[in-house]
């Protein structure tokens, strides 16, 4: 093996880690943008409510069902981006494990596979975001309460 191939070697794991890399930040973004927008909806949710209690109730299953489309979506995502950094979060204690293990190393519990049937059902630990727990933390005055 000559010094050009070696060199070549080196250069496809470069760019295979940029693809990765640029992969990862993609998920970000889309996983923040639906974080928003579950946020923005449960805004409008409130509003509809507020403003006419007594509105048809499909109007409000819709905008529950939206918000239950994103969550899916974004368990997903998060999921494909846990893969690409090569491990697994366990959705009990939130530990991080290898790829490989089916069962979390800290409590023991089954880790997500997104070949099970039950791998879009949801669970109240992913019911809000990160960024409208900050929301529905916050005070009248907009200050997050500890």
């Amino acid at each position: 093996m000559g010094i050009l191939d070696r060199v070549s070697d080196a250069g496809k794991g470069v760019s295979e880690k940029v693809a990765n890399i640029s992969e990862i930040n993609n998920l970000k973004r889309k996983i923040l943008y639906e974080e928003e927008r579950i946020v923005e909806i449960f805004a409008d949710l409130g509003k509809r409510y507020y403003k006419n209690p007594d509105e048809d109730p499909a109007v409000f299953r819709s905008l529950c069902e939206d918000i239950d489309a994103r969550r899916r979506r974004i368990k997903k995502m998060k999921f494909e981006l846990n893969t690409l950094r090569g491990c697994k979060m366990c959705p009990k204690c939130d530990a991080e494990n290898s790829e490989k293990n089916m069962f979390c190393g800290v409590c023991g519990a089954r880790l997500p596979d997104p070949e099970d049937e039950d791998f879009t059902s949801l669970s109240e630990n992913d019911y809000y975001t990160e960024s409208s727990n900050q929301f529905f933390n916050a005070d009248s005055t907009g200050n997050i309460g500890m």
